[in-house]
């Protein structure tokens, strides 16, 4: 049995925008937090469901059809195949992820971010 993840202590201990880090795993999956702010890529994963949950700030989801707003507390699952892009147009945003382990954050292992366990 591992200790309790303080989250807000992990988000302290980078400044990197765009590039999660994982805080933990479990059944084959990567919990994970990351700082945004401006656009990400548009992408899509193939194999996974994309999962946010928007710890500060506020997230715009931009899909092909809509755009998903998310405040602090809110989660938004993008299904697979589905083009999206994070946008954080209001300052930095903090989220929590959770993607089956070595998914690529772009949706493409050559332009994704290394993983990093913090």
């Amino acid at each position: 049995m591992g200790a309790a993840v303080n989250l807000q202590q992990k988000l302290g201990t980078f400044a990197d925008r765009f590039s999660p880090r994982t805080v933990a795993t479990y059944n084959g999956h990567d919990v994970m937090v990351a700082k945004l702010d401006g656009e990400f890529i548009w992408h899509k994963h193939d194999n996974t469901d994309d999962f946010f949950l928007v710890l500060k700030g506020e997230l715009d989801i931009e899909l092909r059809d809509r755009t998903v707003t998310l405040q602090p507390g809110e989660l938004f699952i993008v299904p697979r195949n589905v083009e999206h892009r994070p946008v954080a147009r209001k300052g930095e945003v903090h989220i929590l992820l959770i993607e089956s382990t070595g998914t690529p954050n772009t949706g493409d292992a050559a332009t994704a971010a290394p993983r990093k366990l913090v």
